[in-house]
This record gives structure tokens, sequence and C-alpha cells, in this order.
């Protein structure tokens, strides 16, 4: 059977990832009868526990200071949206795009990087923590939904998409290893680590930097860390503002900005896909495969809109990122991880009982008991890691 986009009338061009060509799951199973392996796949993360959680963690602001700001949800429904376009517009699979985008960022840990900051120091003996690994152990060890098997089964591409989105994935200096989590499931199943992902992977990667670098420039300007005078000669920011504040200069200041973003946004979408165009007419993929081998990504950004990125990010940590009334927030939020750590490795049967069965009688296998904790705080939602460690620390609440 012929597979087709959302829109019936096109086709998916040839050096899309097809479904019908996967190469499986590492526990076979029998084809559904109304869906794609794909589809499956996007609909499996999207009821998984993992994905729930992401309403209340942190996207920049800790989730109850205000109902406005995006969390690690609506961030990653925001790269959804943008990659399936981009996807469509090329010809890709919306459905392979589209499951690896909703499952890019399901390990992170309650207040966002400083969460990961904090459990990363702490994982430092036990070789690290970092959330593109942690979301990888979700899909593949510690959703336990099935009958038959642990983690959600996903497909060999969605899996091989989530854990190359960012590029091949080897050590980047002598001496250092992969994920262990990554590299374990690799001998099981080879994702072929050392090639890049296909191109739906590759729009999921940035779709998520479109979507970031314009989200919180809106947050930042809602939350009164910068004006519009301190947009004036930001890169795509402050052209756009300007035309539109020539032509709309009485307009209400929030409207105003909702129009800057878009108009971001769709600017640098025309950039990726002109520029991704351009490299697909020179390397003349006959199928995916071709885009595996070769030796750059092929969907990227002009290097002017590259430069640009740079730009805005910079421009963010100075004026957001590392803002006094953020930095305030980070440096408790990684003393509520560390603490918490700490306490859990020390005491291991406060763990929750459930937690601690998986702990009970290896107590002095210190690695063994630093990665159940680590799984168990990385789970943690913002509110549910603070009433944690109210519990645990504070003498007025001793149950």
């Amino acid at each position: 059977m012929t597979e087709y986009m959302q829109d019936t009338s096109v086709t998916l061009a040839p050096y899309a990832t097809k479904a019908a060509q996967t190469r499986g799951r590492l526990i076979s199973e029998a084809p559904s009868e109304s869906r794609t392996e794909f589809q499956r796949d996007r609909d499996r993360i999207i009821h998984s526990g993992g994905f729930r959680k992401l309403r209340n963690k942190t996207q920049v602001f800790i989730e109850n200071e205000g109902d406005y700001y995006r969390t690690r949800l609506t961030h990653t429904l925001e790269v959804s949206q943008i990659s399936r376009t981009i996807a469509r517009a090329l010809g890709l699979n919306e459905d392979l795009t589209d499951a690896i985008a909703l499952a890019h960022d399901l390990g992170h840990t309650p207040f966002g990087h400083a969460g990961e900051w904090a459990l990363d120091e702490m994982m430092k003996p036990y070789g690290g923590f970092s959330h593109n690994e942690q979301s990888f152990r979700i899909l593949t060890v510690l959703e336990k939904r099935y009958l038959d098997f642990d983690g959600l089964n996903l497909t060999w591409e969605t899996l091989e998409g989530i854990a190359k989105h960012n590029g091949p994935l080897l050590p980047e200096k002598p001496g250092e290893s992969l994920p262990k989590s990554i590299a374990d499931f690799n001998v099981r199943f080879d994702l072929e680590l050392n090639r890049f992902a296909g191109p739906e992977a590759q729009v999921a990667a940035l779709s998520d930097e479109i979507a970031y670098n314009t989200h919180d420039i809106d947050d930042g300007y809602r939350a009164g860390f910068f004006d519009f005078a301190d947009l004036k000669d930001l890169p795509l920011f402050g052209p756009i503002l300007e035309d539109i504040l020539r032509h709309h200069g009485k307009a209400e200041k929030d409207r105003i900005m909702h129009a800057v973003v878009r108009q971001v946004i769709g600017t640098m979408v025309t950039d990726m896909l002109d520029t991704t165009r351009t490299a697909l007419a020179t390397l003349k993929p006959e199928d995916v495969e071709a885009i595996h081998k070769a030796k750059e990504p092929v969907v990227r950004f002009s290097f002017a809109m590259q430069q640009h990125m740079r730009t805005i990010r910079e421009f963010l940590k100075q004026h957001m990122y590392w803002h006094s009334k953020v930095n305030r927030v980070c440096a408790k939020s990684e003393r509520i991880v560390k603490d918490m750590f700490t306490f859990l490795m020390e005491n291991p049967n406060c763990l929750p009982n459930e937690w601690f069965e998986q702990v009970r009688g290896r107590e002095m296998e210190e690695l063994h008991k630093a990665r159940i904790i680590a799984d168990y705080i990385a789970g943690m939602t913002d509110r549910y890691a603070v009433q944690e460690y109210r519990r645990m620390f504070s003498a007025e609440t001793m149950l």
C-alpha cells in the first residue's frame, strides 16, 4: 500500500523514511490494521506517563510562576507543530517527525536545565546524567505499560532518530564512552550510532532550535526582562519589530509581540526549507539511506541564519537565562535536587516502596542505587519535587 502524507494528494519524497519499510521493533509485534508503525509510535509516546509529566516541568520559568509561560509540554507541542509543517513541505514522513519531536524532551528533570545540571553533578561518579540519555531510558526501560516488555518498544527509526537527532552519537574525546543506556541497548538493536539520523530526526532537531529561540524571547519579554528597545538591534527580531511598528504602531504591545514571534518563526522555517532544498539538490538522494550515509546533515540553516541563532542565544543568556531572578530560582532548584539525591543515597529505604524494591538487597551497589535514585528524581514534576523535599527535610511535614 502506498504511504501518504496527511494531505493524501501528495506522496512522500523518495528520500523520506517509509513506515512500510521499517526495520521493525526489538520485540516483534503484529501490525496495526488502522495505523502505520510510526503512527503507533507517536500514539504510544503521547499516552506515556513521561509525556503527561511534561505539563508540570520547567522550560525556563518554574511551573508555578505564572500561567502564561511555556512549560516543557507546551514547548514540546510547539516543536511538534513546527516540525510537522517542515516535514510536509519537504515531503518527509510527518508521523515519524512528530514522534521524534514529541519524545525529544521526555527525559528532562524537574526545574529544567538547573535540575539537569544538579543531577549531572551528583551523578558524575556514576557516569553522569543527561536528559537525552534519560529520554532514551524512558522509552526503552522505564515506562511500564505493556504486558510483554518494558519501555514502549518503538520502531528502529524512531529510536534511532531520538538517539541521534543532534548528529552521530560518538564520544567527543578519546577515552570517553557512549551513554550507557544507549550503548547497552545498541548491543541488542544496532542503531548505527556512527551515521547521521534520517531527515525526519534532523527536522525535529532544528525545529527545537526554532521553538526555544522564539518562545524564550516571547516569555522573557512578558516577564519584563527586556522591552522593545532591547530587541531593536537583535537579528530577525529587530527588523521585523521595526516594520510592524511602522505599520501598526498604535496596536497593543502584546499583539505586536505575537506578530513579531510569528514572523520570526516563519523566517526561520523558510530559511531552513530553502537551505535544505539546495542541499537535497546537490546530494540527489534516491532513498533515505543516502541521507544516512551523507557526510553532513542535509537539513540545515544557512550560514547567516546560524549566526543569527548564536546571537539570539547570547542575547537570551545575558538578558534572561543569567538574570538574577532566574539565578535565584535555579540555585534553589539545584539545592533541592542535590539534597534529595544525597539524602536518598544515604537512606535508600526512604524511597517510595516500588522504587526501594529495585534497590532492596543491593544497597551497597553504589552505581545501581545511584541510577535508580536518578531515575526517581528525574521523573518528578516541579511540584512533586518541592513536595518531596519538604517531606524529607521539613519537621512540620512528618508524613
